[in-house]
């Protein structure tokens, strides 16, 4: 079951945040944080499974996105975007960008 949650935005609409596992690596604690815009949360689990990731459910609303994370997928055309998890015990001075999807997938088919 994957870590994540969801904001409802005043025309209805929801951004959808899952923690998942990092496809196509052996690593088990390697981790993506996948956000999606869609007209529901059941709409945003769709968009996901129909991408392959079959066994994605959200029970709860545990780690919500950010206003940050929010206006980034507001701002892409896909409306579906990922980036690795940030370890929190490891401070960075340059954030790591949000990539599209397709990039992830293709990531992981190779």
């Amino acid at each position: 079951m994957a870590a994540g949650g969801f904001c409802k935005l005043p025309n209805g609409r929801v951004v959808v945040a899952l923690n998942l596992p990092s496809p196509g690596t052996a690593d088990p604690d390697a981790a993506v944080r996948v956000l999606v815009h869609a007209h529901n949360r059941a709409r945003a689990l769709t968009r996901l499974r129909n991408l392959g990731l079959r066994a994605v459910y959200l029970r709860g609303n545990a780690a919500p996105p950010t206003p940050d994370e929010i206006t980034a997928v507001l701002h892409h055309p896909d409306g579906l975007i990922w980036r690795t998890t940030p370890d929190n015990a490891v401070p960075t001075t340059v954030p790591e960008l949000w990539r599209p999807i397709r990039a992830l997938l293709r990531g992981a088919a190779a």
